[in-house]
């Protein structure tokens, strides 16, 4: 029996989840209330799907497996699994949820894409079946990145976070169970870390946009990328590893280097960002920088796999 993935809402994330999900063979049923979706939907797809190819399409992949409801009710019916999407508001998110809840059998589990609420918050009109409605964070390009974080909330119970794993797996997504909810989860905590201190250094005039990104993309990113933060770390300190690390650099923890709160978002300081990313930009539409985007990562995770296949194994840890 084929798969099925429900996707509520189809912005730049719901299409995401829709273009991974073709590709590794499943049906998907869309539903998203905007005249204009299924247009702009078809076209997300056909702009990702060179490199879904490149990185390896399942049997019976194909953008015609996609098909768009008329109501919830009827994108849920059949699926097996359920993606909400829509924006981040926690009303409108709980609206949504409790008529996936009412709407979709008690067994299938619904998962949200938010990147910030915590489930519990989100399970509470729900009175059908709360525990299945989790979070499942993922990373946009969706159809590329594979972590996708998901948490349970109060009525939430480990059978279902381990339903959900499965599911997600077979999506091709790397499942990271966060061990307790809290507000944005554990990768948006530490991404929004780093772009709090970017927009100061912007601010305060130290650097540029451009050189912001190049500090990452020629220093730390090329480690993280394969080694994340602590690992990167731990060979600073030598043969003696982190603890010698922490023992030489701790310390500086204690200097006032960085600024963890957001500066105020003014006039000039949006002026400066703006007009920063769009020299970056070059003129060129943002089609064009996501297939530039999706060629560099397809290679990317080709050499995170070359050079790192012991982590497949590193999921049981979680």
């Amino acid at each position: 029996m084929s798969q099925r993935l429900a996707v509520i809402g189809t912005g730049v994330i719901g299409n995401g989840w829709i273009a991974r999900a073709l590709a590794q063979g499943w049906e998907v049923v869309a539903f998203d209330p905007t005249p204009d979706a299924p247009a702009r939907t078809r076209a997300f797809v056909d702009n990702a799907w060179p490199a879904l190819e490149r990185l390896g399409l399942a049997e019976c992949a194909s953008p015609a497996r996609l098909t768009f409801a008329e109501s919830l009710a009827g994108a849920v019916e059949g699926a097996t699994l359920i993606q909400e999407n829509v924006p981040e508001r926690l009303e409108l998110k709980r609206e949504i949820l409790a008529a996936l809840d009412a709407a979709a059998v008690p067994e299938v589990l619904i998962g949200s894409s938010t990147s910030g609420f915590k489930p519990s918050d989100l399970q509470r009109d729900c009175t059908r079946a709360p525990g299945r409605v989790i979070v499942a964070h993922p990373f946009n390009p969706v159809y590329l990145l594979p972590l996708v974080e998901l948490v349970g909330g109060a009525a939430t119970e480990p059978e279902q976070l381990d339903a959900a794993r499965t599911l997600y797996r077979e999506l091709k997504m790397r499942p990271l169970v966060v061990r307790r909810e809290i507000e944005g989860h554990l990768a948006d905590r530490l991404m929004e870390a780093l772009w709090r201190e970017a927009l100061h250094l912007v601010n305060d005039g130290v650097a540029t946009t451009e050189e912001v990104d190049a500090a990452v993309v020629y220093g730390c990113g090329l480690r993280w990328s394969l080694m994340g933060t602590f690992l990167t770390f731990h060979l600073a300190g030598g043969e003696a590893g982190m603890r010698h690390m922490l023992e030489q650099f701790g310390p500086a923890l204690k200097l006032p280097w960085t600024r963890l709160e957001a500066p105020e978002l003014s006039d000039e300081l949006i002026d400066k960002v703006v007009e920063g990313c769009e020299y970056q930009a070059a003129g060129r539409p943002v089609s064009e920088l996501d297939r530039r985007r999706d060629d560099f990562l397809v290679e990317l995770l080709g050499l995170v796999q070359k050079y790192w296949p012991e982590a497949e194994g590193l999921e049981g840890r979680i």
